[in-house]
């Protein structure tokens, strides 16, 4: 029985252009949503709806797996941005 790959080795511009695909294709099924609403078919807007959600969260997760740039503490003053 196959296995997953648990390891990859993705770039930082790889991710960029999932999060971009993805991005884009979330734009494209709101617009679908919202002419699916008008026409009130609501088979097909259920799962145009399912959809965006499970993109939304894909995206998400990818946001939350990042790691942003926060300067050291400087002595015991904590660090306070702007």
């Amino acid at each position: 029985m196959p296995k997953y790959n648990r390891n990859f080795t993705l770039s930082l511009h790889d991710i960029d252009q999932i999060e971009t695909a993805l991005r884009t294709q979330k734009n494209k099924l709101s617009e679908r949503r919202l002419a699916l609403l008008k026409s009130q078919e609501p088979e097909e807007i259920n799962d145009v709806q399912s959809e965006l959600v499970n993109v939304a969260d894909l995206l998400g997760r990818l946001h939350d797996q990042k790691i942003f740039y926060r300067p050291k503490m400087v002595g015991e003053a904590p660090y306070v941005s702007g």
